[in-house]
């Protein structure tokens, strides 16, 4: 078969779940490269000499690019498609982060923070666009929790493996953030050759970048009544899972934990996360109960971050840690497999509707780190914060509700 017919032949279950596995290295290192920095934020707080309010800022700075880019990032993807935009994607992720292992002060660190950011948005809308052209839409959930799950594994190895062992092995955070880059960078290069070679861009981008084609989709994504619910969900998912991955560690450090540990406790919430990704989404298309699951897992983690508040350094902080995990970890599928299913939206348009929610939500993302921040530099405490990401969980739960008032 020549390579031309081989691009344009069907993809076949088994290739569609290789191409899914295999796009879910850059998600994974994606991860890596993030929260090298949440992993590493104490220890680079002493060295660069930081507030807590800036420290907050650098926490939330990748959330923050997806505020103007995801919209235009979502766009890109279902015209261009997702292979060539992941793949470009990658490598910008990976030279910020080789950048970042060279920032000097907060104005350095904050930019190169950004770059990554900028990469970031091409990861989070071209795996949807990806599994929306390679299966149908009652079918995403399974390969949706995939991408999810090396999403979990690349934070979970940053805070396990990363901050205790290979961080130290190798000299520090600013060796960690060099090197890890220079893995991404590497492995973009191969995904492009991949993309080309699978011709996985050949079956998007037949509405090409015509101004009129491009308002038409942006009215119809904007003014999408169940889609403007999914985006508060949306919304309060990543200020609720941003703030604890981000200060979780340091949380456990001012209660007298070691470093070490409290890395590994992060770690915690991220498989317990994994937990919430892998079952919650199976057993919702199972019974089809999708929008009722958003309930559900808003509660959970609202009583996970109780206990994650309340707990001190004991059992009852481990506990809500690994509760908070589950219920955060739930949502996150959920709220990549229900637009493709929405009336109106369907393959077509899930990069766009992706965009738009991670435009609006990562005000959240961003909010959460730095409110706490914010927040334990005016208190003294990181209590208050805490309790405003425990109130997220609320929001998403009611959110869940009016969504399911709203099935056809």
């Amino acid at each position: 078969m020549t390579a031309d017919a081989e691009a344009n032949a069907p993809f076949d279950r088994r290739r569609a779940y290789g191409l899914v596995c295999s796009a879910t290295l850059g998600y994974t290192l994606l991860m890596v490269v993030w929260f090298s920095l949440p992993a590493y934020l104490t220890t680079i707080i002493a060295d660069v000499g930081l507030s807590s309010t800036e420290a907050g800022v650098l926490a939330g700075a990748v959330p923050v690019t997806y505020i103007p880019l995801a919209l235009f990032s979502g766009l890109a993807v279902d015209r261009i498609g997702p292979g060539r935009i992941v793949g470009v994607g990658v490598l910008c992720y990976g030279l910020g982060g080789i950048a970042r292992s060279a920032a000097s002060g907060f104005p350095t660190l904050l930019l190169t923070t950004l770059s990554i950011g900028v990469g970031a948005t091409t990861i989070t809308f071209g795996l949807p666009k990806l599994v929306s052209v390679l299966f149908p839409p009652e079918e995403t959930g399974r390969p949706s929790a995939i991408y999810l799950v090396g999403a979990s594994a690349g934070s979970a190895f940053v805070f396990a493996v990363g901050r205790p062992i290979l961080g130290p092995a190798l000299g520090g955070w600013r060796p960690l953030f060099f090197w890890s880059g220079v893995v991404a960078v590497g492995y973009g290069l191969a995904w492009l050759a991949v993309a080309v070679r699978t011709g996985i861009d050949d079956r998007t981008g037949e509405d090409g970048l015509a101004l009129e084609s491009i308002r038409a989709d942006l009215r119809l994504v904007l003014s999408h009544r169940d889609l403007q619910l999914v985006v508060v969900v949306g919304t309060m998912y990543l200020f609720l899972n941003h703030g604890v991955q981000g200060w979780l560690p340091t949380v456990l450090e001012s209660r007298g934990i070691a470093a070490g540990l409290a890395g590994q406790a992060t770690s915690l919430f991220v498989l317990a996360y994994v937990v919430g990704v892998l079952s919650v989404p199976e057993l919702a298309d199972r019974f089809g109960v999708r929008r009722l699951a958003l309930v559900g897992c808003g509660l959970v983690a609202f009583v996970g971050v109780v206990g994650i508040v309340s707990g001190g350094s004991g059992p009852l902080v481990v506990a809500g840690i690994v509760v908070a995990g589950v219920g955060t970890g739930g949502v996150s599928p959920l709220v990549r497999a229900i637009p493709p299913a929405l009336e109106g939206i369907g393959a077509r348009l899930t990069g766009t509707a992706v965009g738009f929610i991670f435009a609006v939500g990562e005000i959240g993302g961003f909010f959460g780190p730095m409110l706490i921040g914010t927040l334990h530099d005016v208190t003294g405490s990181f209590a208050p914060g805490l309790a405003l990401l425990a109130a997220s969980g609320l929001v998403i739960a009611g959110s869940g509700a009016a969504l399911w008032a709203r099935r056809p």
